[in-house]
């Protein structure tokens, strides 16, 4: 099929729509997003690698019928993507995805290609059992101001927010002991896998959590910028009791001209909790990367975490940089 048309495609001249062809359309998918970049005020960077890597590991979605392409005059203006994932919780959430040329915008095409992937989820879910709730689920960020009156139009909500935030390294950083114990390490190889999963395991009461799969921890360890050197574990015994699996991200990093280290997935395991340890593990995950000649640290947090990480990250110094905002719409 070389074409899907839509019901409610809006009268634009060489606009055409059609389904995903394989690798040769990452280049043209990259390009998208970079012409969306600035605009959108995006800070991360997206490579065809990356894409290669994400799509060698889909889960629950199959881009040649879960994918839809906009192109004007044989020209890629947007794509998207749908999936579905069961949630620890119980939700089942069917997602999608997309990015429009700014150019392109407020002229209709974002709205049909949502509804396209509307349809397209409720086929999916159709096959599934109406034992649990079902969602419609898009991410936002709060530079995409116009994606965020476009879900409110089509009938999303906001359900949850998060934020991206950012510490100066050279900002001071309080007294943070380990608990008595309690010992770091340096990680051994053979060690990354446990300790994923026991990344895993800590999350599995956060909102939105889905199991890890082996697929998700080969995704995790093809990536580039997975280096268990940068972790700080703690250890009791030979028990995992907690960590910061800290990153870098060069190709950012050279994009944006900074020095940035991530200080992500901080988690503690529920028998080593109200102890101080998130604290400790994060401030010397600060330390690390100050004495790698970094100028600041980030990470990402969902503003509702049950157990205060928000004020856990505020008291050592990280700043809000951007709002991240989760939209849903319960499908029917």
């Amino acid at each position: 099929m070389d074409t899907i048309t839509l019901p409610d495609i809006p009268d634009i001249p060489g606009l055409i729509f059609r389904p995903f062809r394989g690798e040769s359309d990452f280049p043209q998918m990259v390009a998208v997003f970079e012409a969306s970049r600035e605009v959108d005020r995006f800070d991360w960077v997206i490579t065809v690698d990356d894409v290669q890597r994400e799509f060698a590991h889909l889960h629950n979605c199959d881009p040649y019928q879960d994918m839809l392409i906009a192109e004007i005059d044989g020209e890629m203006i947007a794509y998207s993507r749908v999936w579905w994932a069961q949630e620890s919780e119980g939700d089942r959430v069917y997602t999608f995805i997309g990015l429009l040329v700014p150019e392109w915008r407020r002229k209709g095409i974002g709205t049909a290609m949502i509804r396209h992937g509307e349809r397209r989820l409720r086929e999916i879910a159709s096959q599934h059992p109406a034992d649990l709730p079902k969602y419609l689920q898009r991410g936002v960020v709060d530079s995409e101001v116009g994606l965020e009156t476009l879900l409110q139009n089509e009938g999303y909500e906001p359900v949850r927010y998060g934020f991206s935030m950012v510490r100066p390294i050279t900002h001071p950083l309080p007294e943070a002991p380990m608990p008595a114990g309690l010992e770091v390490r340096p990680v051994r190889e053979k060690e990354a896998r446990k300790i994923m999963i026991a990344s895993d395991e800590a999350f599995r009461d956060h909102w939105g959590h889905r199991p890890i799969t082996e697929n998700n921890i080969q995704e995790w360890m093809a990536d580039p910028r997975f280096d268990p050197s940068l972790w700080k574990v703690a250890w009791d015994g030979d028990e995992i009791a907690g960590g910061v699996l800290g990153f870098v991200d060069r190709v950012e990093n050279a994009q944006y001209s900074r020095k940035r280290g991530y200080t992500e997935d901080i988690w503690v395991r529920r028998p080593w909790r109200r102890r101080g340890l998130a604290r400790s593990l994060l401030v010397q995950s600060i330390e690390m990367f100050a004495d790698m000649g970094m100028e600041e640290t980030a990470l990402g947090v969902d503003t509702h975490n049950p157990h205060g990480a928000l004020r856990l990250y505020e008291s050592v110094g990280y700043q809000v940089d951007r709002r991240d905002t989760t939209y849903r719409k319960p499908l029917i």
